[in-house]
């Protein structure tokens, strides 16, 4: 039925807790698979502390979409659901995702309501943060709004999409949904089932420029209109910032694909104005 995976670097105190918010769920995984992406802490000895309940792949330091993809790949359920090592599931979440899909067995792809700690403080979420649902590929352009610890979906979506850009070192989760729903609809389950915590070292905090590798996954759709318009307008406020901090490589990068974007010729697709 269910395979469950976590990807893992560096976080043997918070993986023990994200681990053992899937053994208690009310709806057990058939399988969990923790894929420790080359830790040089005690995180191995963490996870042979529950050697007896999960699987555990060991890899060289790939990234988080190495390790998803080696999680999916081992997989031998039909459904997969991810669980990022610093968050937590609610107990029923796996039972209630589960149940909704048996109910509406045309969607193969679904996510929670999800509540967000930071520093030990609930966060509120913006209205700008309200959870798609239905085939809402455009909706989706902006930024990410599908959390990948929220997600269940149907293994077979991979052969279609294929499986998480190993290229992206952030934004690869934005770069997989919008792959996912240009194809397929989302289902949302409007229940907060998933906790997700910041105010610790997290890669997003890494890096400035995020809007960069959002145009590297929305450039695998410049065939659609919107997607054009979405390019150009980050490539605007991207290139904008460049400019007042003299980044030659980031203002290369800019010009480079406003010129893609111009150059896509009018008798295939619409220009856009």
């Amino acid at each position: 039925m269910i395979s469950v995976v976590i990807p893992v670097y560096n976080r043997p105190i918070l993986v023990k807790r994200a681990i053992e918010s899937v053994l208690g769920q009310s709806l057990k995984a058939d399988e969990i698979i923790v894929v420790d992406d080359g830790s040089d802490d005690n995180t191995p000895i963490v996870l042979k502390s529950f050697s007896n309940k999960i699987k555990i792949i060991t890899q060289k330091n790939s990234g988080v979409s190495s390790a998803r993809n080696s999680g999916i790949k081992s997989a031998k359920n039909r459904w997969i659901c991810f669980l990022d090592s610093d968050d937590v599931w609610h107990q029923k979440k796996l039972e209630l995702q589960f149940a909704f899909h048996e109910a509406n067995p045309h969607i193969l792809f679904s996510h929670t309501a999800e509540e967000w700690i930071r520093d030990g403080k609930p966060v509120k979420q913006k209205k700008q943060h309200k959870k798609p649902s239905g085939f809402c590929f455009e909706e989706n352009l902006n930024f990410c709004k599908i959390a990948p610890s929220t997600v269940m979906i149907d293994k077979t979506i991979f052969e279609k999409v294929g499986y998480f850009d190993e290229g992206l070192e952030v934004c690869e989760d934005y770069d997989m949904w919008l792959r996912v729903l240009n194809v397929c609809e989302v289902g949302l389950l409007d229940e907060v089932l998933t906790t997700k915590f910041a105010g610790h070292e997290q890669l997003s905090f890494k890096y400035h420029s995020m809007d960069r590798y959002r145009i590297e996954a929305l450039l695998k759709h410049i065939e659609h209109p919107q997607v054009r318009l979405e390019i150009e307008k980050k490539l605007g406020i991207l290139l904008k910032g460049a400019v007042k901090h003299g980044n030659e490589g980031l203002i290369g990068f800019c010009e480079r694909n406003f010129r893609r974007i111009n150059d896509i010729g009018d008798d295939k697709y619409p220009r856009c104005e």
